[in-house]
């Protein structure tokens, strides 16, 4: 099968060309292990396949709205308004 033919059926198929489908998933791994807190962001950027923290910044924020520095902060904040509902 030919690229264009594969490309062609997979975005039919799933909504998105293979390449965005590929990047939003390894950005979403990538994100997984910033909340998890045990690497720094090089070591993130690199285990994503980024060759550089530059690149995997700007593709993370382009994905998520904000740099891959803050994924931890706010999934604390997150975990901290989950475990502590407001009540009305």
């Amino acid at each position: 099968m030919s690229r264009s033919n594969f490309s062609d059926r997979f975005t039919a198929s799933v909504g998105v060309p293979p390449l965005r489908y590929v990047t939003r998933w390894r950005l979403t791994v990538a994100a997984d292990l910033l909340r998890a807190g045990k690497l720094k962001v090089m070591e993130v950027a690199q285990t994503a396949g980024y060759g550089s923290e530059a690149a995997f910044s700007r593709a993370f924020k382009a994905q998520f709205g904000y740099p891959p520095r803050d994924s931890r902060r706010l999934a604390d904040a997150e975990a901290s308004v989950s475990e502590n509902p407001e009540s009305d």
